[in-house]
C-alpha cells in the first residue's frame, strides 16, 4: 500500500472505478490503481468529485489536504466506520472515569519522555562536543520519568506541568544537534520560522492523520482522548497516540539533515514562513513515504492494545507494558527500536 501526494496546484482526480485517474491542464497523465492506495496527502489545489471521495471513503482511503504555509491539516476525510458501539461507550465510559484518564495520560507521556531520553543518549554518543548539554537534558528527563513511574499521586494538571518541563529541557538539547546554519533553536510552528520546524510541523501533521485513520477504523472515536481534553475541531485521540510517536519523527528529521537528503537550499521564505522548495519537497515525501510505514504500523498495535484494555481484554497497563520492549528509538533509516 502507498500514499498518493499530490503538491502541484491544476490538478484533478477523476473516478475510474477500480482506479483513479490523474489529470494536469485536462490532459491525463496516468491513472492508478484504488488498492493500491491507503491515503491521498494534497498540498495544491486539486480537484476532485464528492462521488470520487465516497468511493475513496468506501474502501477506507484517507485524504489529507495540508496547508503548505503552516503544515497543518485543513481538511481530513477519514471513513467513521468499523468495530461496534460497544466500543465507542467503553471509550466515553472510560473518559468519564478520571483514574482511568489519569493512568493513561501517566504512562503515555512516561513513553514519549523514554524514547526522547533514548534519542539524546545515542546523540550524546555521537556528538561529543554537545555530550554535556545532551547528558544534562537526559538527566532532567530520567527524573521527571521517576516521578511519573512513581506511586506519587499526579493529577492530570500536574502531569501536563511535567510534560511541560520536559519538553524544556529536551528541545534545548535536542536544537544543538543541527547545524547553526539551519537557524532551529527553539521548537516554533504556524508558521514554522526555520527549516527544521517546517520538516517537524509536516511529519507531525502526516503522523497525526495517519492516527485518525487507524482509530476511525477501529471503531474509536478520534475526538474523544484521555491526555487532551476534548476541543472544538480536534481529534484528542489521535493527539494521545501521537504523543509517542514524536520522538521518532524527530529522530528520523534529524537523519534527514545529517545525512544531507534535506539542506538549507531546499527551503525558501514566504510571508515569514519557511517552506520546502519542489526539490526539497520531492526529497521530504520520497524518505517519508517509508518512514510512514513503520509509524502505521506501531499506531496500529497501540489502537488495538487501546481496544483490549477499554473492552476489559487487557488492562490498561498493558498499553504501556506491551509497547516498552520496542519502543527504542533509531536514528538510522532501519535498526532496532525504529518506528
Amino acid at each position: 500500500m502507498a500514499t498518493l501526494y499530490l503538491d502541484r496546484s491544476g490538478i484533478e482526480l477523476r473516478d475510474e472505478g477500480a482506479s483513479i485517474a490523474i489529470y494536469a491542464g485536462g490532459e491525463r497523465r496516468r491513472s492508478l490503481p484504488l488498492n493500491l492506495l491507503d491515503r491521498i496527502v494534497i498540498f495544491g489545489n486539486t480537484a476532485l468529485s464528492s462521488r470520487l471521495l465516497a468511493r475513496l471513503a468506501a474502501r477506507n482511503i484517507g485524504v489529507v489536504i495540508v496547508d503548505r504555509r503552516t503544515g497543518a491539516a485543513r481538511v481530513s476525510v477519514a471513513w467513521l466506520g468499523g468495530g461496534d458501539a460497544e466500543r465507542r461507550l467503553a471509550q466515553y465510559r472510560a473518559h468519564q472515569d478520571s483514574g482511568w484518564r489519569t493512568r493513561w495520560a501517566r504512562r503515555i507521556v512516561a513513553r514519549k519522555l523514554a524514547s526522547q531520553r533514548r534519542l539524546l543518549l545515542e546523540a550524546a554518543g555521537e556528538r561529543p562536543a554537545e555530550r554535556h548539554r545532551l547528558l544534562n537534558a537526559s538527566g532532567t528527563l530520567a527524573q521527571i520519568l521517576a516521578r511519573l513511574r512513581s506511586e506519587e499521586p499526579l493529577q492530570p494538571a500536574a502531569i501536563l506541568g511535567l510534560e511541560g518541563a520536559a519538553a524544556h529541557a529536551y528541545f534545548s538539547a535536542y536544537t544543538s544537534l543541527f547545524a547553526p546554519a539551519l537557524g532551529f533553536s527553539e521548537r516554533n510552528r504556524r508558521p514554522p520560522r526555520d527549516p527544521v520546524n517546517a520538516c517537524l510541523s509536516l511529519a507531525y501533521t502526516l503522523v497525526h492523520y495517519q492516527a485518525c485513520v487507524e482509530v476511525a477504523a477501529a471503531g474509536l472515536d478520534p475526538a474523544i482522548g484521555f491526555l487532551h481534553e476534548p476541543a472544538h475541531g480536534r481529534e484528542s485521540l489521535a493527539c494521545d497516540l501521537v504523543e509517542p510517536l514524536r520522538p521518532h519523527v524527530d529522530a528520523w528529521v534529524w537523519q534527514m539533515f545529517r545525512s544531507r537528503v534535506l539542506r538549507v537550499e531546499h527551503f525558501r521564505r514566504h510571508a515569514g514562513a519557511c517552506l520546502l522548495g519542489k526539490a526539497g519537497r520531492t526529497a521530504f515525501y520520497e524518505e517519508h513515504e517509508r518512514f510512514a510505514g513503520r509509524a502505521a504500523r506501531r499506531l496500529r498495535r497501540m489502537v488495538r492494545l487501546l481496544v483490549r484494555a477499554l473492552t476489559g481484554k487487557t488492562p490498561a497497563e498493558g498499553i504501556a507494558a506491551e509497547e516498552t520492549a520496542g519502543s527504542g528509538v533509531a536514528t538510522g533509516d532501519e535498526g532496532p527500536g525504529g518506528v
